[in-house]
């Protein structure tokens, strides 16, 4: 079986929790016999074998980026040729897979990693664009032969946001962790050259700056942590100049009642980040939208406790009780409805956030054993290997 993947992020172009979930599923499903995973991702050339990419047209240049997309999309579409079943990922791959299954008569699979009409937000970054988007998303989902929900609760998002899927479309197969590239390992000297003292505590944060991930809601928290607890941002990639301005200026009024706020802006290495989380008290993921959160797995796989959202997926990752099984904590919202999942009482959840946190940084052992219970339970819950087999499933039931 021929299995294409399409994608606009692919190593080395990675930016979000997409592309990570892409790249750790086509090394996993390239172990399986029998399955020959080709890759068709946006960017410059790659050398990896079976594995083709697609540049921007040059006519499209100062053209809307949905426009821009569209058009690789194109070139994508004429490059499957010969798949037995195409496999998209995010609205930038979607319609590439859509075309390609018209073109060709093959299954199209969906891969719901986040959906447009939950991040309306997204139309100061596009424009018109969002409209565009939002079509190519409906359009779609409304005509693949499977949906794989990374979550339920992302399940459920997709049943309520697009009602003319049969529900029997759309299977359930979680995000997965790689725990031998993310275990601890303790780097103290390379945290001291990121700026961090890694003999004070600290919790970190890492995403990009969007509205989904929450970070000016926990940069408000901030102030309620006490004055030795560090706080390290890897934050970039911002979505506009706006919220860019925002958490600039949140930043700097940190700065002014505190030290040990640290911001690192590029995109570091994993071994960084692992050396980030491994030496942090706590790992915060502050995001009012989340269909799973990769990002929660990779701070467990590296025992660190997390202080989370309970919001959309992240629930199914995170443990919050009284027992041994607990791996961090979850901070309960209350959100709109209109598809912004802006929490009705701002002040509320970031005062709970804080007290979440407070909760967590405040003992330093029970933060530990949270953290050695994330790691059994990204181990035991959530390897790469069951989750290709479960993707096969799937591509098999459509065949």
């Amino acid at each position: 079986m021929r299995v294409d993947v399409l994608t606009k992020e692919y190593p080395p172009e990675i930016y979000g929790g997409a592309g990570v979930h892409v790249a750790e599923l086509v090394r996993a499903l390239r172990r399986l016999p029998d399955l020959e995973a080709r890759v068709h991702a946006f960017g410059a050339p790659r050398e990896e074998p079976l594995t083709a990419s697609y540049a921007d047209h040059g006519e499209l240049a100062h053209a809307n980026a949905a426009l821009r997309t569209l058009g690789v999309d194109l070139s994508i579409a004429d490059g499957c040729a010969g798949a037995d079943l195409v496999h998209s990922h995010t609205w930038y791959a979607n319609f590439a897979g859509h075309l390609a299954s018209l073109l060709y008569g093959v299954p199209h699979v969906v891969s719901a990693h986040s959906l447009e009409p939950l991040r309306p937000w997204k139309a100061e970054q596009l424009g018109g664009g969002y409209a565009i988007s939002s079509w190519v998303e409906r359009t779609s989902y409304d005509a693949a032969a499977a949906v794989i929900a990374v979550s339920s609760a992302m399940r459920e998002d997709v049943l309520r946001c697009y009602p003319a899927i049969d529900p029997d479309r759309v299977h359930v197969v979680h995000n997965g962790i790689d725990t031998d590239d993310w275990a601890p390992r303790a780097d103290p000297d390379r945290v001291r050259e990121l700026g961090v003292d890694p003999d004070r505590p600290s919790v970190v944060f890492v995403g990009r700056i969007t509205r989904q991930k929450g970070l000016p809601l926990f940069l408000r928290a901030v102030a309620e942590l006490p004055p030795d607890c560090q706080v390290v941002l890897c934050a970039g990639a911002p979505d506009t100049p706006e919220i860019l301005a925002e958490v600039e200026g949140l930043v700097a009024d940190l700065r002014r009642q505190r030290d040990g706020i640290v911001w690192i802006a590029e995109m570091l290495p994993r071994r960084d980040v692992v050396a980030l989380l491994t030496g942090a008290t706590a790992f915060v993921c502050p995001s009012i939208y989340e269909p799973l959160g990769i990002v929660n797995l990779e701070a467990m796989a590296c025992e660190t406790a997390v202080v989370a959202t309970a919001t959309g997926g992240i629930p199914e990752v995170v443990v919050d009780s009284d027992d041994e099984r607990a791996t961090g904590r979850l901070v309960p919202i209350e959100q709109a409805t209109d598809g912004t999942g802006t929490p009705l009482d701002p002040d509320r959840y970031v005062a709970d956030f804080a007290a979440a946190l407070n909760d967590v940084v405040g003992d330093p052992d029970r933060a530990a054993r949270m953290g050695r219970a994330g790691r059994r339970r990204a181990i035991e819950a959530f390897s790469w290997g069951a989750i290709a087999e479960r993707t096969v499933e799937v591509y098999r039931s459509v065949l």
